[in-house]
């Protein structure tokens, strides 16, 4: 059985985060926008697909992508 990644908590320390906007660029669903502050924010956290890429290129490491893995079955037959 595959395991599939399902986003358990989304964490942006807005101390840390300078506002760099590197985090928004790289996110492939557009969950990610700066504020009125120029901070991160998940503005769409229901499209996160956890695939946490916002928290390896976070230069600020202001970024944690807390994740659980789900046993998906494959479908086939046996």
């Amino acid at each position: 059985m595959a395991k599939t990644k399902k986003l358990k908590k989304h964490v942006i320390n807005r101390e840390w985060c300078k506002g760099c906007g590197i985090c928004v660029a790289v996110c492939p669903k557009n969950v990610l926008e700066l504020d009125s502050r120029e901070k991160a924010t998940a503005a769409r956290l229901q499209d996160c697909i956890a695939c946490q890429l916002c928290e390896q290129i976070c230069p600020d490491l202001a970024i944690t992508v807390m994740v659980s893995y789900e046993e998906k079955s494959s479908g086939g037959n046996k």
